[in-house]
């Protein structure tokens, strides 16, 4: 089966954001039977080394998959982890000690100038340095000590998304390298992956409830908190429609407090310990009569006024943050169609965003 782009009518507006998303399947493939032996091996020669502490670095969608590879890191090897505010180094000129610390820097065109400022200043400072980018001829690549490239290709959309999960799965398979593992589960996310971009009609239904959408609130809990973050942007970037992202634990916290019965929420669920935590914060959305969408397993989608059925039978939780933002990319799209507007083009972007 072969997945095809929401809309193949090259003269209408969202043909390259909707070609990329169907080239997610195949990307996927590529890096599982080019790129893993080379992931591999950057992965056991840092494991020798032995790293203490992991930083991670990085803007916009990257950060979305740095904060994936957060999970996985303190999850299933026990690494602490933090995200890095780069200003500290490149405004206020900061030179902490990262003797033994593993800087990873998550780049799409590897090409920002404090991305490689400050990993070029995390490298000064003793920390052993990866760029996880899909530009191996890039600005960032040259200062990093390693670097993994993540095939995604040419991305000529401005809304990042093959190269979103192709972070995702790259950021994984090195987590198993550092760990001993073989990452074979992720063998199964190409096919699955195709079987959502399969079922694009069904998003398209969805859409047209969020159309006139004024504002949306989107929230998860665990390894799905990333997908929710991603989605919200993805929806701002290409709608235009304002999106909050909550940790559910957070969306008790005083945010619930403005959520009604006319602003849209959307809920990732993950099978298992995320979807779990997550179950007290449902309720209470479901109490206040939310607009609730579910992304996750059936038995959760029926309880919800809408939602997107994910197949998790037999997922792993840790590899479902890879097919769960791919239904949400397709919903962006989507309703940013349905608003009149071009999700290729969303105004006030560049490709490459260069911060300092």
């Amino acid at each position: 089966m072969t997945a095809t782009a929401p809309d193949d009518h090259r003269e209408l507006p969202g043909r390259i954001m909707a070609r990329e998303m169907a080239e997610q399947p195949a990307v996927l493939r590529r890096i599982l039977a080019e790129g893993a032996p080379a992931i591999r091996r950057v992965a056991e020669r840092i494991a020798a080394r032995a790293p203490r502490f992991v930083l991670l670095t990085a803007r916009g969608t990257s950060d979305n998959a740095a904060l994936y590879a957060k999970y996985l890191l303190e999850i299933r090897l026990g690494l602490p982890c933090g995200l890095t505010s780069m200003s500290t180094v490149t405004a206020y000129g900061a030179r902490p000690d990262l003797t033994d610390v593993l800087a990873v820097t998550v780049s799409q065109s590897g090409g920002s100038p404090d991305l490689v400022a400050s990993t070029r200043a995390a490298r000064e400072a003793g920390a052993i340095t990866l760029a996880v980018t899909n530009n191996p001829d890039s600005p960032l690549a040259g200062v990093s000590e390693y670097h993994i490239d993540i095939m995604a290709g040419p991305e000529k959309a401005l809304p990042a998304t093959k190269t979103y999960t192709a972070s995702l799965l790259a950021l994984y398979l090195f987590t198993e390298g550092l760990r001993g593992g073989d990452g074979a589960p992720a063998q199964m996310l190409p096919g699955l992956a195709e079987q959502l971009l399969d079922r694009h009609d069904e998003v398209r239904a969805l859409a047209a409830r969020y159309r006139f959408a004024e504002r949306m609130v989107i929230t998860s809990r665990g390894y799905g908190y990333p997908t929710a973050k991603e989605a919200a942007l993805k929806l701002m970037e290409t709608s235009y429609i304002p999106a909050l992202s909550y940790s559910g634990a957070d969306l008790l916290h005083g945010p619930l407090a403005m959520v009604d019965n006319v602003s849209p929420v959307i809920a990732v669920v993950t099978d298992g310990r995320g979807g779990e935590a997550l179950q007290p914060v449902l309720d209470r959305l479901r109490g206040r009569g939310a607009d609730l969408m579910v992304v996750g397993p059936g038995r959760y989608v029926e309880k919800a006024s809408a939602g997107f059925v994910l197949p998790t039978e037999g997922v792993p939780e840790e590899i479902q943050t890879v097919l769960e933002i791919i239904p949400l990319q397709l919903l962006a799209y989507e309703v940013t169609i349905a608003r009149g507007q071009d999700p290729d083009a969303p105004r006030a972007l560049a490709k490459v965003t260069e911060t300092h």
